[in-house]
């Protein structure tokens, strides 16, 4: 089977792994410091604005709670995004409101965002769908403009850049998952990003606890009583550790060589599937935009979009359609009408896309493809 997603760990993470094991200290310690320090460089922000996490939903939990949401306000996000935003939302008190998209992108435009703004919105929470930052520059001047809290969920876009800005350093507050589907993975883990430093100071306390002080050795040099808990708010424990901070800095050492391929992958998926009728391919990259190409999409008649991806799972190819609408999902609640979002929901399939794919492997997938969308367009132009 060729998988959708495939992590790349190797020796190099091993070694990072036995290192902690013969320091015996698994848990959160200098390891954790220095995977927050790397990426905060990474991004091209102050190392204290970055905290390591337990996944990529805990750090989405925390900023909804941060926000403070009473009964009635509103959070709008696009309808395509992954279930834990809608749930932290909800969890936090708040209510999802979804708007639409791009039928081609998928990512939401300024225009989208803004159709579903009422006096109850405070915040706006963005998806960088498959690695395109899509119009976060003009949606955060919205944000900007309407006193709204921006949040970027930037799980799928790790090494995206728009106008040389890293996504996820628009807005106020951003996350990245790092769970074993991700480009740059640790197992399970995330990575919040918060503008404020007073804000970030305190969700990292509220990762631990909310205590406003260790309680370990560490603290002992410094108080004659260091067992005494001092507890501001209640928080939970989400924090991530060494273990899993060991194997995350060198996966973020390895990144460019992971883009690198990816880069190599789309190129020749673009090529393959060039000229196959009925096939549209993902639109090309804004002037200035850099995606982490997290996900390769083609669009299709939605009459034949289910049993092509049928055809290709028989065929050793695993596909699926990411992300299903929001605004579909009963649990949610929602009433509104999104028809670019269903339209392209109808129609889109997502191939494997991951930097273990050989050349061999792309051409494999492109030509069950081509082979799937004709046999399928044949039988239903027959029917």
């Amino acid at each position: 089977m060729i998988n959708l997603f495939q992590p790349a760990v190797g020796d190099e993470e091993l070694a990072a792994v036995e290192a902690v094991f013969r320091d015996n200290w698994l848990g959160h310690g200098p390891r954790t410091k220095a995977f927050e320090a790397a990426f905060a460089e990474h991004l091209g922000v102050a190392p204290d604005r970055v905290v390591f996490l337990a996944s990529g939903t805990a750090a989405l939990f925390l900023i909804a709670e941060s926000l403070g949401l009473a009964a009635g306000d509103e959070v709008v996000m696009p309808s395509m995004s992954f279930l834990a935003a809608a749930n932290a939302v909800l969890a936090a008190g708040g209510r999802p409101v979804f708007c639409d998209v791009d039928p081609r992108t998928m990512n939401p435009g300024r225009e989208d965002v803004e159709a579903a703004l009422t006096p109850r919105t405070r915040a706006v929470l963005l998806l960088h769908y498959g690695g395109q930052p899509g119009q976060v520059a003009e949606i955060a001047a919205l944000c900007r403009e309407r006193g709204l809290t921006l949040i970027e969920d930037s799980a799928c876009s790790i090494a995206s850049t728009a106008g040389g800005r890293a996504a996820g350093t628009f807005g106020d507050l951003a996350m990245w998952s790092l769970d074993a589907a991700k480009i740059l993975t640790t197992g399970d883990g995330g990575l919040l990003y918060v503008r404020d430093a007073e804000q970030a100071a305190r969700l990292r306390r509220l990762a631990y606890h909310g205590l406003a002080q260790a309680t370990g050795f560490g603290y002992a040099k410094v108080s004659h009583r260091w067992w005494e808990l001092e507890v501001p708010e209640i928080g939970r424990r989400v924090i991530g550790n060494d273990l899993t901070a060991a194997i995350g800095a060198v996966q973020l050492r390895r990144l460019p060589e992971f883009m690198a391929r990816r880069r190599e992958v789309v190129a020749l998926y673009d090529r393959e599937l060039a000229d196959v009728p009925g096939l549209r391919l993902p639109p090309p990259l804004p002037e200035g935009h850099v995606s982490s190409h997290y996900f390769y999409w083609v669009q299709m008649d939605a009459a034949i979009r289910d049993g092509v991806a049928a055809d290709l799972l028989a065929a050793g190819v695993y596909t699926t359609f990411r992300y299903a609408p929001l605004h579909k999902v009963p649990a949610y609640g929602s009433d509104r009408v999104l028809p670019a979002t269903d339209r392209a929901a109808g129609e889109t399939l997502c191939l494997p896309l991951h930097h273990g794919l050989t050349d061999d492997d792309v051409r494999t997938v492109a030509g069950r493809v081509r082979a799937a969308v004709a046999e399928r367009g044949r039988a239903a132009g027959a029917a």
